[in-house]
């Protein structure tokens, strides 16, 4: 039977229920599953960024011992095999359609970035395959590449594409250009600056796999992947690529080791396998090796920017222009057309009330890794370029740079609020936010800290970031409009048991978020039972009816949306049920912490006693309800949620070496109604330590032939415990207006909050030689160059 109800309600730090099993190395992974008689395949890859494809001959290798099959692009085409979809579009301001070249899983005729798929050997085992990958001759001509955002777009570059001239993707513009010249025509001042957000490679924990099976008997074909949104691998799969009819289709996300968006995207990896199943009719399994996945799991950033701020004489923001330069790699990923557009321009108003914007924003391909969202996905490069230019405009204007932003926030009274690029806000509280942080930091105990410092031999820097998010992409009608080739919409489902424990099914997935304990925690609130009663199943579209996965801070706000209204409707029901149980009218029925009372009296049913009924309908009210507790929802969000806060960051530098070092970090954010403390709290670190990553350690580079200089953890630096401080997180909360749990998101605000603090505090560190910006990573020789170029004032 269950156990007593509630044990947990919202707002409680439970431990997380999934842990133990993680933590005993009872974890089911992709790679952990096998299959009998399984294969291995292991993938050739282009070791030239660009070049024809002359000729591949497998002669050899389909004679070495243990081989099953060795197939090519021209065997995959040959078989209607199609291309990996993209799946947004975006138009280009003159109303064109964005340049949307093919994406074969294996390349046909010519590849375009070091790590493109060639061929796939597979065999009895992975040390015979690789073997015979070796034995693989392939013909390239070699062929100028460009590997740069900024050279992409040089007249004369080497063309990714014939079909996009001079590389671009798209041309796209948002805002009112000429309400925002005539705004700079009549500006006392301007900010203006130049940067660079940094290329970044995920590198999670567990390396993508996938595992593809095929029933001969029923034409089932399986996929075990590493993926973050099952359903979607299974739609745009199924229709597009392989043509298989979805309730052929089985997909299934396991555990999965961390993802921070680079596993949301459909991979040749995974069409690979499900069709090499299906044509030798025995499971075919790839794993990534570390090197595999710096080169080709997706990356994310790389923007190159140039914004302007118009102020009036008492820094009040009157205008921001923006022109930004977006790099594409050399395949469209699976939502990478909305990044720069949808996720960052329209993000562009941040948390101030800039009455106009305009940005225009060029996408452009190179012969590189494919980018797309990363952790934040958009909304950390706006906030960057914001959080930047704000401390410049408190440089250019002499005022307090956390008076600036004060002059300048939203104010709490103002919601609704309209942006001039496009977005309505629905709650906030900016300046709560900055005025909880700066007394968590000692803002005012800062000069005091830095001659300290001083004394000891070290600069010492302080920087503010004030953020905003949009998380939770939707509506789908509007999101449509806007060129997303799927709905946004979530679906939960819950299952009463005859005995009252419940199951849910929800089609977002968890990759470290904690699902299976806060999901837990909603439902054991809202029926009013146990949370050991409660079991959440996901990452499986034969289980799971359907689910839009999980990116974008979405899975709360919106599949914990779709859960409350499936409750809503179960306990609708049960109230029907405990009405004719109890002999008395639906409308006199309370339900309360599992209870389901006669008003006024002490006549009661409780859920276990409602759903054994429904199961056992001897006294049941067979024709007005169907037997049986089970719901379905779906949830369609009315907006996207907003998320906010402020982040303040102290660094010590040392000028003899440039290391810098993070002394102390404090984050106050608004993520709306926090279910699990601990959780959230554990998001946020993981967020905040990723975001020091990038400002301070963290760059892909390329060279100018397109070779990745950095495709090993020797040559891409990641942050350590060491290299972070404890962290000061606090919330500080307003409720979401238009989802039922008021909730907003919390997995990317770490993330987002913390590059502009990092960076605002090294440039004010190191102000006294002259240094008003520094593009990230903030690395100890560009901060020691830094010092030695400027003049000590």
């Amino acid at each position: 039977m269950p156990d007593a109800p509630m044990t947990y309600q919202i707002g409680a730090s439970v431990k997380r229920r999934e842990d133990l099993r993680f933590l005993t190395g009872k974890g089911n992974y992709t790679d952990d599953i096998n299959r009998p008689g399984q294969l291995y395949a292991y993938l050739l890859r282009s070791p030239m960024a660009h070049a024809e494809i002359v000729s591949i001959d497998t002669t050899a290798a389909k004679a070495m011992a243990g081989v099953r099959a060795v197939f090519t692009g021209a065997d995959m085409a040959a078989d209607g095999v199609g291309g990996l979809p993209c799946g947004w579009q975006i138009h280009s301001k003159d109303g064109s359609p964005m340049v949307e070249p093919p994406h074969p899983a294996l390349a046909v005729g010519r590849v375009r970035h070091v790590g493109d798929t060639v061929a796939v050997v597979i065999a009895d085992t992975l040390a015979q395959a690789k073997d015979a990958a070796e034995a693989l001759e392939v013909e390239y001509k070699a062929l100028s590449a460009v590997a740069t955002t900024t050279e992409a777009t040089v007249d004369g570059a080497p063309l990714v594409w014939e079909d996009a001239k001079n590389n671009i993707c798209y041309d796209w513009h948002i805002g009112d250009k000429a309400a925002v010249d005539a705004a700079f025509a009549s500006a006392a001042q301007v900010a203006t600056i130049d940067l660079v957000n940094n290329r970044l490679i995920p590198n999670a924990m567990e390396p993508r796999a996938a595992l593809g099976d095929f029933n001969p008997a029923t034409g089932e074909h399986t996929l075990i992947t590493t993926s973050q949104n099952p359903h979607v691998i299974r739609l745009l799969m199924g229709a597009f690529v392989l043509k298989i009819p979805e309730h052929k289709l089985r997909v299934l996300a396991p555990d999965v080791g961390g993802g921070f968006g680079s596993k949301i995207y459909h991979y040749a990896e995974e069409a690979i396998c499900t069709w090499a199943a299906a044509k030798l009719k025995r499971p075919v399994k790839w794993t990534a090796e570390r090197t595999e996945s710096f080169m080709t799991d997706a990356h994310g950033r790389d923007h190159v920017t140039h914004a302007e701020l118009a102020m009036d004489a008492e820094g009040r923001f009157l205008a921001l222009r923006v022109s930004t330069l977006a790099n594409m790699g050399a395949y469209l990923s699976t939502f990478a057309p909305a990044v720069p557009t949808y996720l960052y321009a329209t993000l562009l108003a941040g948390v101030y009330k800039t009455p106009a914007i305009y940005a225009e924003v060029k996408a452009v391909f190179t012969n590189t890794t494919p980018v797309d969202a990363y952790r934040g996905a958009g909304r950390p490069e706006a906030t960057f370029l914001l959080e930047r230019l704000v401390d410049e405009a408190a440089r250019v204007s002499g005022i307090d740079r956390a008076e600036i932003r004060r002059r300048n926030f939203i104010p709490a009274d103002a919601y609704p609020y309209q942006t001039p690029v496009a977005l309505q806000y629905d709650s906030g509280d900016y300046a709560g936010c900055l005025d909880a942080a700066l007394k968590a930091a000692d803002y005012d105990g800062f000069a005091a800290r830095k001659a300290a410092s001083e004394a000891a031999g070290k600069l010492r820097g302080i920087g503010l970031s004030t953020y905003l998010e949009a998380c939770g992409i939707a509506p789908s009608a509007v999101v449509g409009s806007l060129g997303a080739r799927a709905g946004l919409f979530e679906v939960g489902k819950i299952r009463v048991h005859p005995t009252g424990s419940v199951t849910v099914f929800t089609g977002t997935h968890s990759h470290g978020q904690g699902h299976e304990t806060t999901f837990a925690q909603v439902v054991a609130d809202a029926l009013g039972v146990g949370i050991d009663s409660v079991e959440i199943v996901h990452g499986d579209t034969a289980n799971v009816p359907f689910g839009m996965g999980t990116y974008g801070s979405r899975s709360l706000a919106v599949g914990g949306s779709a859960i409350v209204k499936a409750c809503d409707k179960i306990i609708a029901k049960a109230r029907k049920i405990a009405a004719h149980l109890l002999e008395a009218a639906e409308s006199d029925i309370e339900f309360k912490d599992g209870l389901f009372k006669v008003a006024g009296t002490d006549r009661q049913k409780s859920l276990p006693e409602i759903s054994l009924a429904a199961y056992v309908p001897h006294n049941y009210p067979i024709d007005e309800l169907e037997p049986g507790l089970e719901e379905t929802a779906f949830y369609d969000p009315k907006n996207f949620t907003y998320p906010g806060g402020t982040h303040i960051c102290e660094v010590e530098v040392d000028p003899e070496t440039g290391v810098t070092k993070v002394v102390k970090f404090t984050a106050v954010d608004d993520v709306g109604r926090v279910i699990n403390p601990m959780i959230v709290e554990g998001q946020i670190h993981g967020g905040v330590a990723q975001g020091i990553g990038q400002a301070l350690l963290e760059q892909c580079v390329y060279d100018d032939s397109g070779q990745l200089l950095t495709g090993s953890m020797m040559d891409y630096c990641m942050p350590r415990a060491d290299d972070l401080p404890s962290f000061h997180v606090e919330n500080h909360t307003t409720l979401c207006t238009h989802n039922p749990l008021g909730v907003k998101g919390c997995g990317e605000v770490g993330a987002i909050g913390s590059p502009p603090a990092v960076m605002n505090a090294v440039v004010d560190a190191l102000k006294g030689y002259g240094v008003t910006h520094m593009d990230m990573p903030a690395t100890p020789e560009k901060v020691w160059r830094a010092i030695q170029a400027g003049t000590r004032s």
